[in-house]
């Protein structure tokens, strides 16, 4: 009954569309309009992503970070490892930027040699008071290298935080602020202010500034994303056009294609500005993805057309019929494609869910122009000519389908020896794979943005910001001198542990005014003793200007302090283990009871958000797989048609994290998506045997072997097509700067490829193999949905 009904209703679908040619086209271009005004909504991404849902324990932890000290990633850093820097000229250069810099409204505060303050005692008024390292304009050498000793010999609260003793590199840190570091503004302060003062200062200096800070990072990244989107995109239709065009040989159905797809990439920057969604590193893989797996549609539907004209050569018959019989299957391809995306709606990532939605939306939407244009389209045009239909009959396709028939007729044993040590080293591969929490991993490797995060990484031990908050429970209880020991003993901690920077805390800022109290002698750069710090605390509180000093490290109420410092790139293993270090210290130095005391930062949301991404999208993957077995189900009725039809296509999915496990390609973000996407796209072409394979089953009789010989020379060539347009479509992603978009391109390559031989030769021989289990009118009964109709299987 419902195959009854769904064969009319494809009869009628073909009817609707061919009799009413002018009115789709016009609706087609009405909204391709309408989706083109929705451009103007686009928007890249201008905030870091952060792949916790907001109501997670890290996320609200960070939050409340936030509201009390501000945003921790605002700052840009500027530095110079050259000798020639210190001449009066270039000196006064230098502090110059650094005026430049405060000029600039998006500037909230900088901190250079130029503003540099010295904390000094005045003896007079018994209090503390800020003074400037540097008075006006430098005129000697010998000015600047006092100065510059004096910096280096005398300020250890400055080390590590502006320079760097052992390079003599100096640094200047610039403030964004914190109103538009989450907006375009920045963008386009950083890409075009600031590095224009950056060019002008090199060309006048000959100085090299290495630049950085995660605000610059962002900015750079992004930006890099959005000159690649193009680039993929003219790469997908160049790749594909070419492949196309080598199958068909035919200028007409190479650009007939090439117009869906580029209408299709236009729907899907439309749909992103519609949701208002903005655009990240996923969601400018999309165009390019709807270009990939819009082609094959195209194949299917030409190559139906041309079959149906070489048959009979009746035009308005072969239209009909590519409606009515291939529209089923196409429809049922896509739909399993489009819930490999659609799985990822249920994670509770929005970065996820936002790639999710717009992926899945767009491959229907791919598959309906495909099904509306190219049959209009050629109701409009000539039969096509006898050299366009040529590539039907190429022998080498012949000898392909030969050459897989051969092996599933003669050499079952080999094929599942084969299947079986290939899924033990791939097991075996899968231990050794590793998660990767790095923010910075996929970053390009030859952009200078990333060489300058490998500097300040070599000069200032990192770039990514970790802190630690302590609340002492009691107002002003920061500045009790046994709460200030136990700041320093973690800090010492932290100090040892070379992937972290030195820690910058209340602690530094007491040590520095004990040196100050002491005539700035650099030794007595400590903590106070019991005895002295009565007397210091009491010079501090007297001091006027200190406050500016005192908010960055603690709330206004003196009950809760910050200790931060920057973490190396570093493998996620790694950073667990400092996580667990710090976290034994913490528990170590701050009783629970008496202090409340929480690690957070970018670094560690970002590893934190990865690990839970990873455990997302694997029960992601795990509802496709039922979804999809679930959907096999209702088309076949079998249990055990389940279960051979899952096998050739999770098998590649196991070789793949095989491979990634002895190439050392970590799950990330980024790789992890291989997954569900190779997934959803492999089991069409199982749908598409399987279906033809029923078919001739019963036209056969249930003579198993002629089935299944026959389904593969039907299915063979189509799914060959096919899958060698998704294996050089997805390729093109190779081509990007971006190590997960690489990685993401190769493996899902490389899985396609395993998922075509897996369906063509081992799919075939377990069917052969298990023929006496499966081939019964009870268990391949028939479906609910005629997928591929009797006597027009030609796909």
């Amino acid at each position: 009954m419902a195959a009854k009904f769904t064969k009319n209703f494809w009869e009628r679908t073909a009817r609707i569309i061919l009799r009413n040619r002018i009115l789709i086209l016009c609706l087609i271009a009405a909204l391709t309009v309408f989706l083109g005004m929705q451009w103007e909504n686009m928007r890249f991404s201008s905030s870091q992503a952060n792949l916790l849902p907001d109501h997670h324990p890290v996320n609200l932890k960070y939050q409340e970070f936030l509201e009390q000290f501000g945003e921790e990633g605002n700052a840009i850093v500027f530095a110079i490892r050259d000798s020639a820097l210190f001449t009066p000229e270039n000196i006064n250069r230098w502090n110059k930027f650094s005026k430049q810099l405060v000029a600039f409204p998006e500037i909230d505060f900088v901190l250079s040699l130029d503003n540099l303050q010295e904390l000094k005692k005045d003896n007079e008024n018994q209090e503390f008071e800020l003074r400037p390292l540097i008075n006006g304009k430098v005129s000697t050498k010998k000015e600047v290298d006092s100065i510059k000793n004096h910096l280096f010999d005398d300020l250890p609260f400055y080390d590590k935080l502006l320079f760097n003793k052992e390079s003599s590199t100096i640094r200047t840190v610039a403030n964004l602020d914190k109103d538009i570091v989450n907006t375009t503004v920045r963008k386009d302060f950083i890409l075009q202010d600031l590095t224009n003062l950056v060019e002008d200062f090199e060309e006048e200096t000959g100085l090299n500034v290495h630049v950085s800070g995660m605000p610059y990072i962002r900015t750079m990244n992004s930006q890099n994303i959005i000159d690649e989107i193009g680039k993929f995109i003219l790469a997908a239709l160049g790749v594909t056009s070419l492949i196309f065009f080598f199958f068909f040989r035919s200028f007409r159905a190479t650009l007939i294609s090439m117009c869906i797809v580029i209408i299709g990439v236009m729907w899907a920057f439309g749909i992103l500005g519609l949701l208002q969604y903005e655009i990240t590193v996923l969601t400018a893989l999309i165009p390019p993805l709807i270009i990939v797996i819009g082609i094959p549609n195209c194949i299917f539907l030409i190559n139906k057309y041309q079959q149906e004209v070489k048959k009979h050569g009746n035009q308005a018959l072969s239209l009909q019929r590519v409606i009515s019989k291939i529209g089923n299957a196409t429809l049922m391809t896509n739909m399993t494609t489009a819930s490999g995306f659609a799985t990822f709606i249920i994670t509770d990532s929005q970065l996820l869910k936002e790639f999710g939605i717009v992926a899945s939306i767009n491959i229907i939407g791919i598959f309906i122009l495909s099904l509306l244009i190219i049959p209009i389209i050629y109701s409009f045009l000539s039969l096509p000519k006898t050299r366009h239909l040529k590539h039907l009959n190429k022998k080498w396709i012949d000898g392909f389908v030969n050459w897989m028939e051969g092996i599933v007729r003669h050499r079952r044993i080999t094929v599942y020896t084969v299947s079986l040590i290939l899924l033990i080293t791939s097991i075996i591969g899968i231990y050794q794979i590793e998660i990767s929490g790095s923010p910075i991993e996929d970053m390009p490797k030859n952009a200078q943005f990333f060489k300058d995060i490998r500097f300040f990484e070599q000069e200032f031990d990192g770039i990514m910001p970790v802190e630690i908050v302590v609340d002492t429970k009691r107002p002003k209880g920061v500045l009790k001198p046994a709460n200030l020991r136990r700041m320093d003993q973690l800090s010492e901690v932290i100090t040892e542990i070379p992937e972290l920077s030195s820690p910058i805390s209340i602690v530094n800022l007491v040590k520095y005014s004990k040196q100050a109290f002491y005539n700035g002698i650099p030794k007595y750069y400590q903590l106070p003793t019991s005895q002295e710090n009565n007397f210091i605390m009491k010079v501090a509180q007297n001091s006027s200007g200190n406050e500016n000093l005192l908010k960055n490290f603690v709330d206004s109420t003196g009950q809760t302090a910050r200790i931060t410092t920057f973490m190396r790139d570093v493998k996620t293993e790694r950073m667990e283990q400092i996580e667990e270090r710090l976290l034994e210290n913490i528990d170590k130095f701050f009783p629970a009871d008496r202090f409340d005391v929480y690690m957070t930062g970018s670094a560690l949301i970002f590893l934190k958000g990865t690990k839970y991404l990873v455990k997302n999208l694997i029960l992601s993957l795990a509802f496709a797989i039922f979804l999809i077995a679930m959907f096999m189900a209702y088309l076949f009725r079998s249990f055990r048609m389940i279960v051979i039809s899952l096998i050739p296509n999770l098998l590649p999915l196991v070789i793949t994290a095989g491979v990634m496990g002895y190439a050392g390609v970590p799950i990330k973000p980024s790789t992890i998506l291989v997954f569900s996407i190779a997934f959803g796209i492999s089991v069409d072409d199982t749908i598409h045997f399987l279906a033809k394979y029923r078919q001739e089953l019963i036209a056969n009789k249930w003579h198993i072997k002629k089935s299944v010989y026959a389904a593969l020379r039907e299915t063979g060539v189509s799914m060959f097509y096919t899958s060698i347009v998704l294996f050089f479509g997805f390729s093109v992603f190779i081509i990007s700067s971006f190590g997960g978009t690489v990685a993401l391109g190769a493996l899902v390559s490389a899985t396609l490829l395993f998922a075509m031989l897996a369906n063509l030769i081992l799919l075939p021989s377990l069917l052969l193999s298990l023929e006496r289990t499966i081939a019964s009118k009870k268990i391949l009964k028939k479906p609910q949905i005629d997928i591929l109709p009797k006597k027009d299987l030609d796909r």
